[in-house]
């Protein structure tokens, strides 16, 4: 597999601290693809000892929501990715946008331009028609025209020469010129487009380095020009490839969940979401697992692939498991408690915990693997009683009740030894005792070793769920 530029040293020409930004439009909750994009972006600037602002981009004022905001921040929070200074609003900065297009439209790098929707979509159909890439054929670019009630601003692209730039994941890229148009700058309403805010926010912002998702790469060298019209240096560039589904595909709800909320909602680990998510595009020799620290540390010795990753809810299960594997069964209980209302403060919940967190990879897991600790079995499985449950398994569960009421000491070792000496006595295997009891039990065939599950259930309960097994069956 390809991989992009090397980040250690890679263009870090800048005297000043960098400073790099995430800058979402809240129009929807954080997607994984966005929150690998903030993270490289976060940790770009954090290894190398700079800043990282979060932008809400908030002049779509028709679907940009306050709730969306907050669902945002609340995602970053609970990943623990804490960005520098005030978070900056883009409808804040509004009159910083028009005051900058007024000044360009005095220097004569911008332009009134009045052609007509009508006028501009025959224009592209009849490109089209001709195979010509659609673009505005500046008819209004030298009439000099006065602002008035149905009028955009144009910016005055270049129309000769290339933007080049050195992108840190991609390598050098070059756009001539003449495929580039007169972008608009302010609609006629009177609102600032996104190319236009964008140049005049990382400005304010003073953004040395942008990391973005590389569906973004064709506005680079709109914005390169913008910078250059304006005798502002533009800042440092690297355009992430995006996420694919396993299908080869954009990522998108077909997929399953794509939203970080969701991921919090199935119980995957913060640790081990951002683990995962960096590692898809990331990579530092074989090493898969990084605490937050490291990641911290290490991201510029790594490399940034330039393909697209696909995204596996399976790998990501794998990655969430060996977290939970790391953390302290008893820090794991009230994790769990806090989740879950059948977990307890408790010895009994400390038991169930341990012997079941090998089975466990989501969070969620541990609900559903630990539900027959803690309720009555209301029924059974009916394909594990069609295929195990028959006359002999009752009278082995039969003859197995009465081994297990004499046990004085209950252990998993007594409980075994009772299991076996019921084999050995009618000569079966362990298939023929096991599973019934298993079924008994848990309601199913699916559960830990059978004696382990016994003593931690306890003895009393354990003899009511075989007499109602036995009850049940026969």
């Amino acid at each position: 597999m390809k991989q992009g530029l090397n980040l250690v040293g890679l263009l870090i020409q800048m005297t000043n601290k960098i400073i790099t930004r995430f800058a979402p439009s809240p129009t929807g909750t954080l997607h994984i693809g966005g929150a690998r994009t903030a993270l490289f972006a976060w940790l770009f600037a954090k290894s190398h000892q700079g800043k990282c602002l979060l932008r809400i981009e908030d002049t779509d004022l028709e679907r940009s929501k306050p709730e969306y905001t907050k669902a945002i921040i609340d995602s970053f929070a609970w990943m623990d990715i804490k960005f520098d200074d005030e978070v900056f609003y883009q409808s804040n900065n509004k009159e910083k946008h028009l005051s900058t297009v007024n000044s360009l439209v005095e220097s004569h790098k911008a332009y009134f331009c009045n052609c007509s929707s009508e006028r501009l979509n025959k224009l592209r159909e009849k490109q089209q028609k001709e195979g010509l890439k659609p673009k505005y054929d500046g008819k209004c670019r030298d009439l000099d025209l006065k602002e008035g009630s149905d009028t955009v601003v144009r910016f005055r692209n270049p129309q000769e020469g290339a933007v080049q730039f050195t992108d840190i994941v991609k390598g050098v890229i070059e756009i001539s010129n003449k495929e580039l148009d007169d972008l608009i700058l302010v609609r006629s309403d009177g609102t600032p487009t996104y190319n236009l805010c964008v140049v005049v926010d990382d400005i304010d912002m003073d953004i040395t380095h942008v990391i973005r998702g590389d569906d973004h790469i064709n506005n680079t060298p709109r914005q390169i020009n913008i910078f250059r019209a304006l005798e502002v240096k533009e800042p440092i560039y690297g355009h992430v490839p995006m996420i694919l589904g396993e299908d080869g595909k954009r990522l998108s709800k077909r997929h399953g969940a794509v939203g970080v909320t969701e991921y919090e909602r199935l119980g995957v680990l913060p640790d081990a979401l951002k683990n995962y998510l960096v590692r898809l595009g990331w990579s530092l020799g074989d090493q898969e697992l990084f605490d937050h620290e490291e990641l911290i540390n290490k991201f510029k010795e790594g490399n940034i692939n330039n393909s697209p990753s696909a995204f596996s809810l399976e790998k990501l299960s794998w990655f969430n498991k060996e977290y939970i594997s790391k953390i302290e069964s008893g820090h794991l209980l009230s994790l769990l408690c806090c989740m879950d209302n059948q977990f307890l403060e408790d010895e009994y919940s400390l038991n169930v915990l341990e012997l079941i967190r090998d089975r466990c990879s989501l969070m969620n897991d541990f609900s559903k693997e630990s539900e027959y600790f803690f309720k009555d079995i209301e029924g059974y499985d009916s394909k594990a009683v069609k295929k195990f449950i028959n006359e002999q398994a009752v009278n082995l569960l039969v003859e197995l009740l009465e081994e297990l009421n004499s046990i004085s000491t209950w252990k998993a070792s007594n409980i075994q030894h009772a299991i076996e000496d019921i084999l050995s006595k009618h000569e079966v295997g362990f298939g023929k005792v096991g599973l019934p009891l298993r079924i008994a039990l848990t309601g199913s065939t699916n559960s830990p070793s059978i004696d382990k599950t016994a003593e931690v259930l306890g003895q009393t309960v354990v003899i009511e769920r075989i007499e109602k097994a036995i009850k049940q069956f026969s």
